[in-house]
């Protein structure tokens, strides 16, 4: 299956007294019911390199049946020192972010 995304960014923020590291994308879906998640893949290798699963969670609940892009996120809070996000959605590689945002 593929899928459609865009807008991909990762971000670290060292403000003192709020340290996280973000991933944000835009994911389009098929119908309003598809909720798109970002997780840790609990496959990482040794480098700073964040690998990251990207899952379609359908809803029971009526939705309307258009094509809608929905925002996804993952956030992890304390330091970070990650280099790179790698994206994979159904064990392939979809994304890689090489450019990490750092707030000082």
């Amino acid at each position: 299956m593929s899928i459609q995304t865009k807008d991909w960014t990762a971000q670290i923020n060292r403000m003192p007294g709020s340290l996280w590291f973000r991933t944000t994308g835009t994911v389009t879906v098929a119908h309003t019911g598809i909720t798109p998640k970002l997780v840790m893949s609990a496959l990482q290798d040794k480098s700073f390199d964040l690998r990251l699963e990207l899952k379609l969670e359908q809803s029971d609940d009526i939705a309307l049946q258009v094509v809608t892009d929905k925002v996804v996120e993952y956030k992890a809070l304390g330091n970070s020192n990650v280099t790179g996000v790698s994206i994979f959605f159904e064990g392939e590689q979809i994304h890689h972010i090489r450019d990490i945002m750092i707030t000082n």
